[in-house]
């Protein structure tokens, strides 16, 4: 048995284990308990069961290649050779499919997450096309049901955001969205163009995992909270109370603000957690180059100074430079079409992982 195999008939083994324990009176009295092993269970499931069917195609197999070797009737004979044949194809599909599964995982892959996106070269424009990535992203969370919070946001006249920041709520959040941090760069013919010159700019985006409370120790000392009035459009979008909140961490120089609520409470609490992903995103950057060097080679783990993607209006095509994938649907994928896309960074990811372990 090889060291993959070895791996699985141990997690295998576990599984059944911790299966047996919840049906013990002992930890079904005990709620946290039970809680505790039933997580732990549900974490190694998915691996066990795929094992599980691993060992019984190759059990079927053998019991094929057996009966082949011990019968004289020549039609019978091949009919067991062929019923190995397949299951011969279907362990190694099901070998594949046990490395993925194998792979380390994110761990904060099923965490919430903070969308934050800002407009980067290019003027208005740039600001436009913030605003319309952040329509992109809105419509593929209400896609795939994940819930979108407005925690701090800046307009321009002319329609577009200088800066959102946004809570993504929902299982896998963060998973989804990991890969789409960096600068994107439109290309296209503004409507302010006359002379129906191309121009070329960017906005920058940034998703962070959510923090939780206990990862990130927040100091009274190392913070300063300001309360202002919160401003807007005019009219009664402006708050005649001082509800806005704006939080400065002092180590890191981090500031955050939240403005979107009428409740001083409700944007405190959601500038803390914007402030705690930050924190937690900043130490973690820091110690990474320590621990995996190469990681920075990999989908979704370059700099967020690097162009990441192209948005090209006049060949309706939008590029994603880290792994030379170019989709002729800019139309569909400006307005939150972008599955094809992520499926495919996480493919790449889960390649180059592979390869280096190999």
């Amino acid at each position: 048995m090889d060291k993959m195999m070895e791996k699985l008939e141990g997690i295998y083994k576990r599984y059944i284990a911790l299966s047996e324990e919840l049906s013990s009176p002992e930890v079904v009295n005990d709620a946290a308990r039970y809680a505790q092993i039933a997580k732990a269970g549900a974490e190694i499931a998915e691996t066990a069961e795929k094992y599980a069917e691993y060992m019984e195609i190759e059990r079927q197999m053998k019991a094929a290649e057996e009966a082949a070797s011990g019968e004289s009737d020549e039609e019978m004979r091949n009919l067991f050779s062929d019923e190995a044949a397949q299951c011969s194809e279907k362990l190694a599909a099901l070998k594949d499919e046990l490395r993925i599964l194998l792979l380390p995982k994110d761990k904060n892959d099923d965490r919430n997450c903070i969308l934050e996106i800002r407009a980067g070269a290019g003027g208005e424009e740039a600001a436009l096309f913030a605003y319309e990535l952040f329509r992109m992203y809105l419509n593929y969370c209400e896609r795939h049901r994940l819930k979108v919070e407005e925690v701090d946001r800046s307009d321009t006249e002319l329609g577009g955001i200088k800066e959102i920041v946004l809570n993504i709520n929902g299982k896998g959040a963060y998973k989804q969205l990991k890969f789409e941090s960096g600068v994107h760069r439109v290309q296209r013919v503004p409507e302010t163009e006359s002379q129906g010159r191309v121009h070329t700019s960017t906005a920058t985006v940034a998703v962070l995992p959510e923090a939780e409370d206990v990862e990130v120790e927040i100091r009274d000392e190392d913070i300063r909270v300001d309360v202002y009035r919160s401003s807007g459009a005019g009219g009664q979008k402006v708050n005649k109370t001082e509800t806005a909140i704006r939080i400065t961490h002092f180590p890191t120089g981090i500031v955050v603000t939240c403005q979107d609520e009428r409740s001083q409470l409700k944007n405190k609490d959601k500038a803390f957690k914007v402030l705690r992903s930050r924190l937690y995103d900043y130490y973690n950057s820091r110690n990474r180059n320590e621990y995996d060097a190469h990681r920075k080679s990999l989908v979704g783990r370059g700099d967020r100074s690097e162009r990441i993607r192209t948005y090209n209006f006049p060949q309706g095509r939008v590029t994603d430079h880290r792994i030379g994938l170019s989709l002729y649907s800019l139309d569909s994928f400006i307005m939150g079409d972008i599955d094809g896309m992520i499926e495919a960074l996480s493919v790449a990811e889960r390649e180059a992982i592979l390869s280096g372990e190999e």
